[in-house]
């Protein structure tokens, strides 16, 4: 699979349910390990000074495979990342033969690359809460080499590669899953599969022994594609505490009485009503009737992770939005009156610019 063909593979992949993501926001660090599975590998030359070999194939026993990156999310279900990886397969050479004697090529060795690609993942939230898919393609950059101590032989003359690498354009698809660890926010075990592409066929040089020196050998494979499953970590360094429940949280009313206040949440940077917070709303349309409420106050609110005038003006239009959706509920207009208090009276404390769920909200007190 040529470089074209794995970034369509994932794009393909990546395509259904790409409106319901989980995002990652900021800054994270990841790591993994696991194991490698070379394809059976063609060799397209093999010499031995004058000796011609033909016919072989590099078949893979499996080696490691590791992986750390950095990488940045946008908060939107799409991030970005810089991978370094390794990996080390041991290979033996299969079915060839020398011309014009028919004698087999025997051999093998480690066949190790290090890379670097540059990844573009993008996240989903298939609604079960504890697991969360992503995809991804990357291209990139691998040193691929034969290690020191690989050797094919034939008619008594062995062709050792000596710590010899070529440089080859990469591409990978990457399909995984992340699973929060709840007791650590922005902590989440990951488990991956990867096909990796070095899509240039590689030539090694080496050397055979002989009386009174050495002879030139030389092999050439063809691409190197790699499958890889891999458990590993990340880490997001902006991750908020999880969301509080979207219901009502209500003042200590008396016993039987219908509740007088009302929460609604917002996600990130919004000021538009999700089908839960409307929900709510209703809810307390409903209930300024039951109670005969002569007045509804609507207060608005909002984290830290903006300016304070940012803040004001967002926490005034979630205002607007509830108040509105009142108003659609059969609510008086008359009867509601707007605030809005930007980041200044938040639930829960926080710093400056952390992203603080339980602080976008709208209250809704009947009165």
């Amino acid at each position: 699979m040529k470089l074209r063909s794995a970034l369509l593979a994932a794009t393909v992949m990546g395509a259904p349910i790409a409106a319901m993501a989980q995002p990652v926001t900021g800054l994270y660090v990841g790591a993994g390990a696991g194991f490698n599975y070379q394809t059976e590998t063609k060799v397209k030359t093999l010499s031995f000074g004058t000796i011609q070999a033909h016919g072989g194939n590099l078949a893979s026993s499996g080696g490691f495979v590791g992986v750390g990156s950095v990488g940045y999310g946008l908060g939107n279900s799409l991030r970005f990342e810089v991978e370094g990886d390794y990996r080390n397969d041991h290979s033996h050479l299969r079915g060839a033969y020398t011309t014009p004697t028919g004698i087999k090529v025997g051999g093998g060795g480690d066949v190790q690359s290090y890379g670097v690609m540059v990844n573009a993942l993008f996240d989903f939230d298939p609604g079960l809460g504890f697991l969360f898919p992503y995809v991804g393609v990357g291209v990139g950059y691998d040193a691929v080499g034969i290690n020191k101590g690989t050797a094919f032989t034939a008619l008594g003359r062995t062709l050792d590669i000596t710590d010899n690498t070529k440089g080859s354009l990469a591409a990978q698809a990457i399909l995984g899953a992340a699973i929060p660890i709840a007791a650590v926010p922005g902590l989440s075990l990951t488990a991956e599969y990867r096909f990796h592409d070095d899509t240039d066929s590689e030539g090694f040089r080496g050397k055979v022994p002989v009386t009174g020196g050495t002879l030139a050998g030389r092999e050439k494979i063809g691409s190197l594609q790699d499958h890889a499953a891999l458990i590993g970590f990340r880490y997001a360094f902006n991750a908020a505490p999880p969301p509080p429940p979207m219901a009502p949280v209500v003042t200590a009313p008396p016993t039987g009485a219908v509740a007088r206040t009302y929460l609604v949440f917002f996600d990130w940077d919004r000021s538009d009503l999700t089908a839960r917070a409307r929900q709510i709303v209703a809810d307390a349309a409903k209930n300024s009737t039951a109670v005969q409420s002569t007045k509804i106050q609507v207060s608005g609110h909002a984290d830290r992770s903006g300016t304070p005038q940012y803040n004001q003006g967002l926490s005034l239009r979630r205002a607007e939005t509830v108040a509105a959706e009142l108003v659609r509920d059969g609510v008086p207009r008359a009867a509601i009156t707007i605030q809005a208090f930007g980041d200044t009276r938040p639930l829960v404390p926080t710093a400056a610019g952390v992203r603080e769920p339980q602080n976008r909200r709208v209250e809704i007190v009947l009165q």
